[in-house]
């Protein structure tokens, strides 16, 4: 579809040539300039020859630079795009500050458009339903996992959440058929996790996931809400992904809530009206 040529192009950094990847660098700088541009300019731009611009486009299942610029076009107004590159060695404070909000911005805009409401409404499901809930997270998913219990436990079940790998093996091994194992990992790659998922499927524990599509967790996991971001996390910290981790949190929480129905409020609102005491009064 044309409203995801920007995150195409962006997922395809890595794969392209020097000449192509400086064309890539211009778009995704200015997206909006770019849709102005002639094919001389973007090559000036670029630093790169006419044809060089003309075989990106290629790359990218258009017919030329004037059907790029129109896909191109249509992907801006399909959404907020990802205008931003990673954080470079020699970026000034604005830059740097600029490119961490753009891309936060952008992934939660792209991350919303591709939620599949049908994995959330079961997801939902086998979260109301459960007999416990644990959720699972390590190293900078870890207090995703933490935000998550003290989300989860306002609706009167049981709720833990564990940021170290020994003990989630042995609830893993404790679980049971009815126990929710939420397991928080950005690529789904990590050996103990998958290792901990098979485990408790395998006692008849249902395994819930926010993880990479395909990955092997996600394909251990009952159901998975996958999420897309392209970020450096070899050399800076996970920044983008999580903040599409605790929104989604937050949705399955809300779902939870209105699964639960009015009668439900009052509950809530008395676990709110408990830390009045401990705050001063606004002036």
């Amino acid at each position: 579809m044309a409203h995801d040529l920007i995150s195409k192009i962006r997922l395809r950094l890595d794969s392209l040539n020097r000449s192509e990847r400086k064309v890539a660098d211009v778009i995704l700088t200015d997206p909006d300039a770019a849709t102005g541009m002639s094919i001389a300019t973007l090559a000036q731009q670029a630093s790169v020859s006419e044809p060089t611009v003309n075989r990106f486009c290629r790359n990218f299942e258009t017919r030329g630079y004037p059907d790029f610029k129109i896909k191109l076009a249509q992907s801006l107004a399909g959404g907020t795009p990802y205008v931003t590159r990673s954080v470079e060695h020699d970026d000034d404070t604005a830059a740097y500050a600029r490119k961490i909000f753009g891309a936060n911005i952008a992934a939660l805009d792209e991350a919303c458009r591709s939620l599949d409401p049908k994995i959330i409404e079961r997801a939902v499901d086998y979260l109301i339903q459960a007999k416990q809930i644990s959720f699972f997270g390590l190293g900078a998913s870890g207090p995703v996992a933490f935000d998550a219990q003290h989300k989860f436990f306002r609706f009167n079940l049981p709720v833990v959440a564990y940021d170290d790998v020994l003990m989630q093996r042995m609830v893993a091994a404790a679980s049971r058929t009815g126990d929710v194992i939420f397991i928080i990992s950005n690529t789904g790659r990590t050996c103990d996790l998958v290792e901990i998922a098979t485990q408790a499927r395998s006692h008849g524990a249902t395994v819930l996931g926010i993880t990479a599509a395909d990955s092997p967790l996600a394909r251990q996991c009952t159901e998975s809400l996958a999420v897309i971001s392209a970020e450096d996390t070899d050399h800076y910290m996970p920044m983008t992904s999580r903040m599409i981790h605790l929104a989604l949190i937050d949705v399955l929480a809300t779902g939870v809530t209105l699964r639960r129905g009015p009668d439900f409020l009052p509950h809530l609102k008395r676990i709110k009206d408990s830390l009045k005491p401990t705050r001063f009064p606004v002036e």
